[in-house]
């Protein structure tokens, strides 16, 4: 393709210019740069590798996982919505997913709770839940994406993640969230995500606080994601540009995940 500094060829063009079908030549780059990403997830099961074991296959998995990251990151917009559904779509009832049985989810007290905040932000207080429902609420019913295979549609209510972010003061030019949970989950989030119109603290399901195991007293809602990439329980947020890596991320899972 002819650059703009390549000299005019003196020709009166007589069809449609380039600059027309820029649109739908950009949108069909992005479809074929797509189909070359594979998913580290369907050939780490189709292989049945260790991805910690550290052999040939292992590294050319992870770089896999990198590129597969790399794609997903450059695919995202802050522009594009998950579907939304009414109430009569919410999956009743809804299932119970952790790394841990149901009968392991923390107890938490609401008097004692309070959020952490830490890293590149400039308002490190604490936050109580009583704090939080005074911020501006916004609500959801949006589909959650298991990585096992199943879904199911949810009503969440809760704080804009993004108008949080601003409240704290965070950095929102660095390129990670970290959360760390109370029942020792962890995992993290790029900011483009992070500042997602749709991704929110999730304080209530439905039209009551969150249940226990649901995430109680706070989770991060997030419908473009995976599932395994909305924290339960969050008891701090890291803000930081080093990558904090996650739970199942560390064992070779797709770190992005986007839907």
């Amino acid at each position: 393709m002819p650059s703009s500094h390549e000299p005019s060829s003196g020709r009166k063009s007589t069809g449609p210019a380039l600059s027309d079908h820029r649109p739908k030549l950009d949108d069909l780059q992005r479809r074929l740069f797509l189909r070359k990403t594979l998913s580290l997830g369907a050939v780490s099961m189709l292989s049945g590798c260790n991805l910690r074991d550290g052999d040939t296959v292992d590294r050319v998995l992870w770089a896999m996982s990198r590129w597969n990251d790399r794609a997903q990151a450059w695919l995202f917009s802050q522009h594009k919505l998950a579907p939304v559904y009414t109430e009569a779509d919410v999956t009743r009832p809804f299932p119970f997913n952790a790394f841990y049985p149901e009968d392991r989810v923390p107890e938490i007290d609401e008097l004692d709770y309070r959020l952490e905040v830490s890293g590149l932000v400039t308002n490190k207080r604490l936050w109580s839940l009583s704090d939080l429902r005074q911020l501006p609420q916004a609500s959801q019913i949006t589909r959650h994406v298991c990585i096992e295979g199943w879904s199911a549609v949810g009503q969440w209510s809760g704080v804009p993640f993004r108008n949080f972010l601003e409240r704290i003061g965070a950095d929102l030019t660095a390129r990670y969230i970290s959360f760390k949970c109370a029942d020792r989950y962890y995992t993290s989030l790029d900011m483009a995500t992070a500042l997602h119109p749709q991704t929110i603290l999730a304080l209530d399901f439905g039209k009551d606080p969150l249940p226990q195991q649901y995430g109680y007293p706070l989770k991060l809602r997030v419908p473009t994601k995976l599932g395994f990439k909305n924290p339960k329980h969050i008891a701090a947020i890291v803000v930081t540009n080093d990558y904090p890596g996650g739970y199942w991320e560390d064992q070779g899972y797709n770190w992005f995940s986007g839907l």
